[in-house]
């Protein structure tokens, strides 16, 4: 629940569940990880649709709520810069995914993109998680509540870097 929430609505990430369950029950990282990954989608699904069927009804209180316009202005502009990548790339990063998965409604995206790049971002995320917490432990589970944000914004500036080196060679 937390997981499809939090991909259109609600403020806290499932990385919050997702690694002391992967780390109590390591034989099931992956099936967390899955779960995880399916519901983020389907939440973000709905968050799409809100941005494309009610944004003025919900979407935009929903903004107001969190006080996110002028995130929610500059998504709107990566979108038009760089489309359906911003997707993969919010659904990797600690940049609320949300954010993007009502932009991607309000701006009409293709749904099959947005799902495609959802999932791809999205299971990464969540299975790197899963997956380090089951090969690293307790130790690990620390160490990534301590610098989750930090992987994730290099892991954002890495995409980014790649993505201009490959614009540049195109």
């Amino acid at each position: 629940m937390l997981s499809f929430a939090e991909s259109s609505f609600f403020p806290i990430p499932p990385d919050v569940m997702l690694a002391p369950m992967s780390l109590s029950k390591p034989g099931k990282a992956w099936y967390f990880a899955s779960l995880t990954t399916i519901t983020s989608v389907l939440g973000g699904v709905l968050g799409y649709f809100i941005g494309y069927f009610l944004f003025d009804e919900l979407g935009q209180p929903l903004i107001e709520l969190y006080n996110a316009q002028e995130k929610f202005d500059i998504a709107k502009g990566w979108f038009d810069e760089y489309g359906v990548w911003v997707v993969f790339i919010a659904g990797f990063s600690p940049i609320p995914y949300k954010l993007f998965t009502v932009t991607s409604g309000v701006l009409s995206l293709a749904l099959l993109p947005f799902l495609l790049a959802s999932a791809i971002g999205r299971g990464a995320r969540f299975f790197l998680v899963a997956g380090l917490i089951y090969w690293g432990g307790e130790k690990f589970a620390e160490f990534l509540k301590r610098r989750i944000d930090v992987i994730g914004w290099l892991t954002v500036a890495l995409i980014v870097a790649v993505l201009v080196v490959w614009s540049v060679l195109k």
